[in-house]
């Protein structure tokens, strides 16, 4: 009684579950948090990093006001064909943005082309050994009281196993340590799925001298 999805989203999932990296997609409670999100936030652009299949961007797609956008990005357009095809389906490709290539890429090409305290939502979901590259790179792209959710923080459970030195595994850890003290964000991370992180950038605070 909580899950809602549309034709088309019920679509793509069970086209998704059919894919060998079906497991790189996020839970349909996820994807419906996420268009939650952008809802009660306001946002009008978001910045998602790991396009896949196009699940959550479309979720957040139908979410979005009509003059909303979607920056997604991505490398692989074996994955980011599908979820094209589903984003016309469902009427909203006019909101949709796919940049191709490394993240870190698009996320210097972001910054350099002045979208700096742009983006009002970002969605992390993409290369965990890049984690923290990623988080700090949005920081600077999202605006202030702008809001980060980063997927897999807890990452199947392994984060807590000391004996597992994985490179995916350690970048996911420290960051998790890293935001527990970054004073630039207030937190909240959430039990659903495989851990998702939100972080709620603080606005400025200005001196008590001005």
């Amino acid at each position: 009684t909580s899950l809602r999805e549309t034709d088309v989203q019920q679509e793509l999932r069970q086209m998704t579950n059919n894919l060998p990296e079906s497991g790189w997609e996020v839970a349909p409670e996820q994807a419906q948090f996420l268009a939650f999100l952008v809802q009660i936030t306001g946002a009008k652009n978001v910045l998602e990093l790991g396009t896949f299949t196009g699940h959550s961007s479309l979720a957040m797609g139908l979410a979005l006001p009509k003059d909303g956008k979607i920056v997604t990005c991505d490398m692989e357009t074996k994955y980011t064909d599908i979820a094209a095809t589903h984003w016309a389906r469902a009427g909203i490709e006019q909101k949709m943005k796919l940049l191709l290539g490394p993240a870190l890429d698009s996320l210097c090409f972001l910054l350099e082309e002045g979208n700096a305290a742009v983006f009002d939502l970002v969605f992390i979901d993409a290369n965990k050994k890049d984690y923290d590259a990623y988080y700090e790179a949005t920081l600077e792209l999202i605006r202030p009281s702008g809001l980060i959710v980063i997927d897999n923080v807890f990452w199947s459970g392994n984060v807590l196993d000391q004996e597992n030195t994985e490179k995916s595994t350690n970048a996911i850890r420290a960051l998790n340590k890293k935001l527990h003290k970054d004073q630039r964000v207030s937190l909240s991370m959430l039990p659903l799925n495989d851990g998702m992180t939100l972080a709620w950038k603080r606005p400025q605070l200005r001196s008590s001298l001005q």
